[in-house]
C-alpha cells in the first residue's frame, strides 16, 4: 500500500481556480463517499479549506490512482481534466509525509504558524473516521501529522509571531483608516473564521459589531459573546450603510453582495470609503465592486501581500520546524516499511516453523529410544537453526530500503511464498 496525495493550494492556484474546486457543505461528504468508492483507492480524506484542496488516499497502483483522481475530480466539479494539469499536485512516498507534516505544522500555510489548519485537519480526520474511509495507513499518516504540529508548536516559536488571514485583514484595515478605535464592523456569516475576525477587531478597539447570518439564533449568539448585536441577513443590505468594515464569511455557493446592490450601498453612504474583506471560498462577494470609488475589497489572495511583510523571524523559526519534520519522517517511514514486509516476515517465520515440523515428525520413529530431555535437546536444536536461517533475511525485510518492495519480492520467490 502507498499513501498518495493530490492537490492545489494557494501556491499553484489562484483563488478562482480552487473555489471551482472546494468541498464545501454537503459536497464534502458525499465527494468522500465517492472517492473512497473508487476502485483505485482503499482509503481517503479529503481536507479542504479556503487555501487548498487536498485529497490524501492510500492506494496499490500509484499511476493508476492518480489517473482515477483527476477524472473523480474533473467528474464531480463539472470541469475539463485538462484544466487541472497547471494546478494540481501528486506527492507519494516520503515526500508525501513530508507535505502531511508540513500542512500541518502550518508550514506550507499562506500565513506560516497559522492556527487554524490544524483543527481543519482534525474535522476533516473527524469525518472520514465517522463514514470509514481511512485505515491502518492514513489513521497513522494524520495522528502522526498532528502529532508533528504539536511538537513543532512546542519546540520553536513559530505560533509566537503568527498572523492569521484574520488578523491580516486586521492589519490591512489599520492601513486603510490608521484607527480602528470607534470603527463600526458588520460580520456577514457566524462561523470560526467571522468570529476570529470580530475576536482580532474588538482587541484593536472596535465595540460597535453587528452580525448577520442566515441561522439568526447563531448570529445572536456570536454577537452576544462580542457585546455586539444581531440582525436578520436579508438586512444586511440596510445595516452595510452606516459600517465601515465588512467582513464576509458565508459559505454560500454564489455572491451574496452584487455590484449592482453595492452601488445602491455608497450613494445611501454619501460614498464614504468602505473596506470589504471576502474570506469565503467560493468568493460571496462580487469582485467588480472593486471598481467601485472608495471601496476597498480583498479576497483572500490578496491578503497574501500583506502576510509577506515581517515574515523573516517566523521563517528562521520555520528552519526549526522543516528539521523536525524531517527528523520525524524518518520514524514514520521506518513504520510504514515494517508494516509492507510484515506479511512476508510472518509468512517467512510460519514457512520455516511448518518445514522443522515436518522434518521432526519424519525423525519420530528414529527419535523412540531417546529420553524426553533428548527430544527436546533436538528439537531446540531445529528451533535454533530455523532461528538463525531466518534470521538475516527478516533483518532485511525490518531495515529501511529504497528497494523494499524488491527485495519482498525476491524472497517471496527465493523461499516459495504465496
Amino acid at each position: 500500500m502507498k499513501i498518495l496525495i493530490v492537490g492545489l493550494n494557494h501556491n499553484t492556484a489562484a483563488v478562482e481556480v480552487r473555489e471551482k474546486l472546494a468541498f464545501s457543505g454537503p459536497m464534502l461528504e458525499s465527494g468522500l463517499r465517492e472517492i473512497h468508492a473508487l476502485p483505485e483507492v482503499h482509503e481517503a480524506v479529503i481536507l479542504s479549506t479556503c487555501n487548498r484542496v487536498e485529497l490524501y488516499t492510500c492506494v496499490s497502483d500509484e499511476e493508476a490512482a492518480s489517473g482515477a483522481i483527476m477524472d473523480f475530480i474533473a467528474r464531480f466539479h463539472g470541469i475539463e481534466r485538462g484544466l487541472l494539469d497547471s494546478s494540481l499536485y501528486f506527492h507519494t512516498g516520503a515526500s508525501a509525509v513530508r507535505h502531511a507534516f508540513r500542512v500541518a505544522a502550518s508550514l506550507d500555510s499562506m500565513v506560516v504558524g497559522e492556527a487554524q489548519i490544524l483543527g481543519q485537519i482534525k474535522d476533516a480526520f473527524e469525518l472520514s473516521l465517522e463514514r470509514k474511509t481511512t485505515g491502518v495507513f492514513l489513521n497513522k499518516l494524520i495522528k502522526k501529522s498532528i502529532s508533528v504540529a504539536k511538537r513543532v508548536r512546542t519546540e520553536t516559536r513559530i505560533a509566537e509571531n503568527a498572523v492569521n488571514i484574520s488578523s491580516v485583514a486586521v492589519d490591512l484595515a489599520k492601513k486603510i483608516f490608521k484607527e480602528l478605535t470607534g470603527r463600526s464592523v458588520l460580520l456577514l456569516g457566524a462561523g470560526d473564521m467571522a468570529e476570529l475576525a470580530a475576536r482580532h477587531l474588538i482587541s484593536n478597539g472596535v465595540r460597535d459589531i453587528t452580525v448577520a447570518n442566515r441561522t439568526y439564533s447563531a448570529g445572536c449568539q456570536l454577537a452576544e459573546g462580542m457585546n455586539g448585536r444581531a440582525v436578520k441577513f436579508e438586512e444586511f443590505i440596510d445595516e452595510m450603510t452606516g459600517a465601515d468594515i465588512v467582513i464576509c464569511s458565508t459559505g454560500a455557493p454564489e455572491y451574496v453582495l452584487t455590484h449592482k446592490q453595492m452601488k445602491g450601498v455608497m450613494k445611501a453612504r454619501k460614498q464614504k470609503p468602505v473596506f470589504l474583506i471576502d474570506i469565503s471560498v467560493p468568493r460571496n462577494i462580487d469582485p467588480e465592486i472593486n471598481h467601485l470609488e472608495n471601496v476597498y475589497l480583498y479576497d483572500v489572495d490578496d491578503l497574501q501581500g500583506v502576510a509577506d511583510a515581517g515574515l523573516e523571524e517566523r521563517r528562521k523559526e520555520a528552519d526549526k520546524g522543516e528539521a523536525i519534520v524531517s527528523e520525524e519522517i524518518e520514524t514514520f517511514i521506518r513504520w510504514q516499511s515494517s508494516l509492507d514486509a510484515k506479511p512476508t516476515i510472518i509468512a517467512l517465520r510460519k514457512h520455516a516453523e511448518e518445514i522443522k515440523h515436518q522434518e521432526i515428525s519424519r525423525l519420530n520413529g528414529k527419535l523412540e529410544g531417546l529420553t524426553s530431555e533428548q527430544k527436546n535437546a533436538v528439537e531446540q536444536l531445529a528451533t535454533s537453526i530455523v532461528n538463525k536461517l531466518v534470521h538475516p533475511p527478516t533483518a532485511a525485510l525490518k531495515e529501511d530500503a529504497e528497494d523494499k518492495d524488491e527485495l519482498i519480492a525476491m524472497i517471496k520467490r527465493l523461499y516459495g511464498l504465496d
